[in-house]
């Protein structure tokens, strides 16, 4: 499923351009990067001789070339800097709330359970007189 995934954002996010080269009705050349290459009648028609210059002017070109372009994607998820400043601040200042919420509680242990306590001589509690009530 993720190959699926990368292969959908791989697919979305390029672009690529198709040149296709064109001489009378059959598609002589086509590439996918480059320029198509031509089939040669355009050279033909510049080596023509001066005296041919009004046949070239009425007389079309049977040559055309075709380009097909596809954009892809540029940006995929919006960026921090384009909130404006209250956005932002009520972005961070949210997140520093709810991440206080769900941070864990510490108390402080009074248990010291490696601790142990001294031995008792007397019972101080009687000696000073103290009671509980």
């Amino acid at each position: 499923m993720a190959i699926v995934l990368a292969f959908v954002v791989v697919c979305t996010t390029m672009s690529f351009t198709i040149n296709m080269h064109y001489c009378g009705e059959t598609l002589v050349d086509y590439t996918v990067i480059n320029k198509a290459s031509s089939c040669g009648m355009d050279q033909m028609a510049s080596s023509l001789s001066n005296t041919d210059c009004e046949q070239q002017v009425t007389q079309k070109s049977c040559c055309q070339d075709k380009t097909f372009s596809a954009a892809g994607q540029n940006e995929l998820k919006p960026s921090f800097s384009s909130f404006s400043l209250e956005q932002q601040l009520f972005v961070t200042t949210f997140f520093y709330a709810y991440a206080a919420l769900l941070a864990p509680q510490t108390t402080a242990s009074t248990d010291f359970f490696a601790y142990t306590p001294p031995q008792l001589v007397r019972d101080i509690q009687t000696l000073d007189e103290v009671y509980l009530i």
